[in-house]
């Protein structure tokens, strides 16, 4: 493999219009804020990853203020004129800045993304690449559909049939206090056959087992982070109280702790956001765990832009990601995106991974500026 040397990072704050607002339990998200990373190469190689963070600290303690200033002030400063044989030695090198998962992924994104470029390699391949052999990557990836909490029962239908009539074959709802059990109820009811799963988005304490044991009687695929968003104990006295799946998302940010929620029955399905972890040198820790384990595995989204998605698209492309993926075509979301192609959904409830190096995404730099010009209208710091 042939070594990068990076002589320039950038970060560029955006605010991308979303084709519709998204609404979860953490409120109402009509644009998408997040910070692009731009990383040259002393042979002028351009890599480019994104941290996906929102103006305010909701999923996640991270935000686009404090993705910038730990980039500027910390990262970049670390990385500057250093040369990589491998891009996993980035991450190994950035972990002396502690937490601040999401801005370390962007990073490291845009080194994977110069690393598999400088090696005329798709980014799905250098990632297969350091897995053992039997995980070359599949191309494409089975994905699903998310739905935010909608005013009623009957708008939740209308949209569910839109996006089966789009090709979506599983759906995944958005649930919270009081608007949860008859949400399953009136959906099972009027579509029995299709498949659903919940995300809680740790709307629920333990206390409300019991409320949350009624979900059972609707034939779901799974309940995503019911409880709290770093809880994995609590998790582990819920799940034998339910016959449906609880799948982790939130509470597993390394592979250590996927172990244990593994080791005390915290969970039996894994939701696996690469910047939740810190980037895909701990993604891939975490996928030989679940292939170990023979646990259930799929590939979250955070309503990433061209660039996140390409990115997330090509590890959910490898083979022991084998539950549908929430990484939607690009018109679910952005309507221009700030990439070229944009992705489409086939007919099979798949998207493929470019064909290109690297993330297999062309950045258009108008609609980045025009992102960076929204944001910095909109927001008062930067």
């Amino acid at each position: 493999m042939k070594s990068i040397t990076i002589s320039d990072i950038q970060v560029h704050a955006i605010a991308v219009p979303l084709v519709e607002p998204l609404r979860t339990s953490f409120g109402i998200e009509a644009h998408k804020a997040g910070v692009i990373v731009e990383l040259t190469t002393e042979d002028g190689i351009t890599g480019w990853g994104e941290i996906s963070v929102s103006n305010a600290p909701g999923y996640g303690s991270e935000t686009v203020g404090t993705a910038l200033h730990i980039v500027q002030m910390f990262l970049r400063p670390l990385l500057l004129d250093q040369t990589f044989s491998d891009p996993t030695q980035a991450a190994k090198l950035m972990k002396t800045v502690r937490g601040n998962h999401h801005t370390r992924a962007g990073v490291e994104y845009a080194v994977w993304d110069a690393f598999a470029k400088a090696n005329d390699m798709r980014l799905t391949d250098l990632l297969a690449h350091m897995l053992p052999d039997g995980h070359a990557s599949e191309g494409k990836a089975t994905v699903g559909v998310s739905i935010g909490i909608q005013p009623s029962i009957d708008a939740t239908l209308s949209i569910i049939r839109l996006r089966l009539d789009q090709g979506y074959q599983r759906i995944k709802l958005k649930i919270q206090r009081g608007w949860d059990v008859e949400l399953a109820k009136g959906v099972r009811a009027a579509l029995p056959e299709i498949t659903i799963m919940l995300d809680a988005n740790s709307a629920y304490t333990l206390e409300d087992r019991d409320h949350l044991k009624q979900l059972d009687a609707y034939d779901l695929l799974m309940i995503e982070q019911p409880l709290q968003y770093d809880d994995i104990y609590e998790h582990s006295k819920l799940q034998p109280h339910l016959e449906t799946a609880i799948c982790l998302d939130e509470s597993v940010k390394t592979a250590r702790d996927l172990k244990l929620a593994l080791e005390i029955g915290a969970c039996r399905i894994l939701n696996l956001k690469p910047a939740r972890v810190g980037g895909f040198t701990e993604s891939l820790e975490i996928y030989k765990v679940c292939v170990e384990h023979n646990t259930p595995l799929w590939v979250g989204g955070m309503l990433e832009t061209g660039i996140g998605r390409a990115a997330t698209l090509s590890f959910a492309s490898l083979p022991a990601v084998n539950m549908p993926s929430d990484i939607s075509a690009t018109s679910r979301y952005y309507n221009p995106d700030i990439t070229e192609p944009p992705f489409v959904l086939g007919e099979d409830s798949t998207l493929s991974v470019g064909d290109g190096y690297g993330i297999g995404v062309e950045v258009q730099r108008d609609r980045l500026e025009e992102a960076v010009v929204r944001w910095q209208q909109d927001n008062a710091y930067g």
